[in-house]
């Protein structure tokens, strides 16, 4: 008998290598992917003219491409910044359509997010100088300065020269465990500023993994939908541009914070008992132990264990706020310890209250106050802001015990609150920075979203990234330019539930609206979000959920 095949038997099925990749790469859309990239790629070709540059480059300085930071070639660099920008908000908002049409899962948004991402990895930072303060608030410890008690201009050198002067003699406002992370990246990168704003970066990803491996778990728990969540966090243009381009270290908070709030609310068993709310409440502690403003989720935190526990409603919550209370200690003296400092930070943290900019909603009611008085008399500024200030304090402490309250025993509506306490401590702070908005709409971004509130987040989120300009500095009281761009982000926003909303495409005005429908964004679910997801139908809102020469090192 002979073994060798027949010419009849039929060949074996070739495997389809470059589907199966695509397969599990989530069949990305090629148009937003590639727009997006050649969008980072623009920015970060420019970001070596017009971003935060070095005052001393060791490439580009007295080097035949030195041209390309000054005069013509800067401007060159920064229209390059900008169209990149530009493309990125209109790749994000295809890529949305997308999402609201059912035609990309959460995988493919995180692969066209990563491919957007990566080269921004490796220019200098965009919109912002604050990477180099904290290179040099991980550096003070090293040279023996207590970075609680000292500004970088304790230290003269090109650690400190490349810090922005308003900072220059300003304590760290960070947690120890920003410090722990900030010192092991100085010393590693030494006097190598290049390649410390690329290990910063690098130091801080971990918080873009905890957040994508969390916000699956979250979404199921609050009714919002996985790609939805991916799209409103990790294709945003403010992560792509401000937290990986410009390298803040509010990464690591919002990663900390939803893998906090994931796991307190889901559970982990040991020994047969559920710790999971003891571990939430460590991570949220680790989150504080970056930023302070992280904090205000651990009250609600306690709620949650709380519901694990047996008694009436108020031995429950001392329970709970006991067990929190040590949970907390253990792990914040633990960072402090390995970080080798003290609780000088605390002091500290009212550095960002020295920034006065309109953003945030107190400072920019007592600015508006105060020029309408001026018509009248002369009078300085600060009296109104501090007025509007404390007002706002109130008002936030109001609301955010209104929250509390209303999410005992309220399930995993207990995050929810959370993320609208975060939202209103970054907007109604002394100061507000475009990043803090980040803070809230990590945990909104899971809950169920309208297509109005995602337009809000469409709207919200260029500005933030454009309120300041490529180089870091302040673009706020810069009218012209701000209603410019305002009305290119109204247009996204319009875009992300109308294509074509201006009617430019060949044929569109003399169309009728019955022969040009709008499209539908009812949402069919990708084969494998089938159990996750729900159909994304246009309603009215039933919450928040927005996004997301000034100073700032916030």
């Amino acid at each position: 008998m002979s073994l060798s095949p027949s010419v009849d038997d039929p060949a074996p099925p070739a495997v389809d290598v470059a589907r199966t990749w695509s397969d599990r790469l989530g069949r990305p859309s090629r148009g937003p992917l590639l727009l997006g990239l050649v969008a980072s790629l623009m920015m970060l070709l420019g970001s070596f003219g017009a971003g935060g540059v070095l005052l001393r480059d060791p490439i580009l300085t007295n080097s035949p491409l030195g041209f390309w930071r000054y005069g013509h070639g800067n401007q060159l660099a920064a229209f390059l910044v900008y169209g990149g920008v530009g493309l990125m908000v209109w790749a994000w908002i295809r890529l949305g359509r997308d999402v609201l049409a059912g035609r990309a899962c959460g995988r493919a948004v995180l692969t066209t997010s990563a491919v957007w991402t990566f080269p921004l990895l490796f220019g200098p930072p965009l919109f912002t100088r604050d990477v180099y303060s904290y290179l040099a608030q991980g550096a003070l410890p090293l040279f023996g300065f207590d970075p609680y008690a000292v500004g970088p201009e304790a230290m003269p050198g090109v650690l400190a020269e490349n810090v922005h002067p308003f900072w220059q003699d300003t304590p760290a406002p960070y947690g120890p465990l920003f410090i722990l992370i900030a010192k092991g990246v100085a010393a590693i990168a030494g006097d190598n500023m290049i390649l410390g704003v690329f290990l910063m970066r690098i130091a801080l990803l971990p918080g873009l993994v905890l957040l994508v491996w969390a916000l699956p778990g979250l979404t199921r728990r609050l009714g919002g939908r996985v790609p939805v969540a991916f799209w409103v966090m990790i294709a945003n243009p403010v992560m792509v541009i401000l937290m990986i381009g410009g390298g803040h270290n509010d990464l690591l908070v919002i990663g900390l914070l939803a893998a906090g709030a994931l796991v307190a609310l889901r559970g982990v068993e040991i020994a047969g008992r559920d710790v999971g709310p003891a571990f939430g409440i460590a991570l949220v502690t680790m989150s504080m132990a970056v930023k302070a403003s992280a904090g205000a989720a651990l009250p609600f935190l306690v709620l949650v264990w709380a519901m694990r526990m047996h008694g009436t409603q108020f031995v429950r919550i001392m329970k709970a706020i006991g067990a929190g209370i040590v949970v907390f200690g253990v792990t914040f003296a633990a960072c402090t310890l390995a970080a080798g400092v003290n609780l000088g930070w605390l002091p500290a943290l009212s550095a960002p209250s020295m920034i006065v900019n309109w953003m945030s909603l107190p400072t920019g009611a007592g600015e508006l106050v105060h020029s309408i008085v001026s018509i009248f008399a002369t009078v300085p500024k600060q009296v109104f802001v501090n007025i509007m200030r404390a007002i706002g304090v109130i008002i936030l402490l109001v609301l955010a015990v209104k929250q509390w309250l209303a999410a005992r025993d309220a399930g995993p509506d207990i995050i929810r609150r959370a993320g609208v306490v975060l939202l209103l401590v970054a907007i109604l702070s002394p100061a507000l920075l475009p990043w803090y908005v980040s803070w809230g709409v990590t945990l909104l971004a899971a809950t169920a979203l309208s297509l109005r509130w995602l337009q809000v987040v469409a709207f919200v989120s260029p500005l933030l990234v454009i309120f300041f300009y490529p180089a870091g500095e302040d673009a706020l009281y810069n009218p012209p330019y701000l209603l410019f761009c305002a009305a290119l982000a109204l247009l996204a926003a319009v875009s992300l539930g109308r294509r074509d909303p201006l009617r430019l495409a060949a044929g569109a005005r003399s169309k009728t609206p019955k022969d040009s429908p709008a499209p539908t964004l009812t949402s069919v679910p990708a084969p494998d979000e089938a159990t996750l997801a729900t159909a994304a139908q246009v309603e009215e809102p039933a919450g928040p959920a927005p996004a997301g020469a000034q100073q700032h090192a916030g």
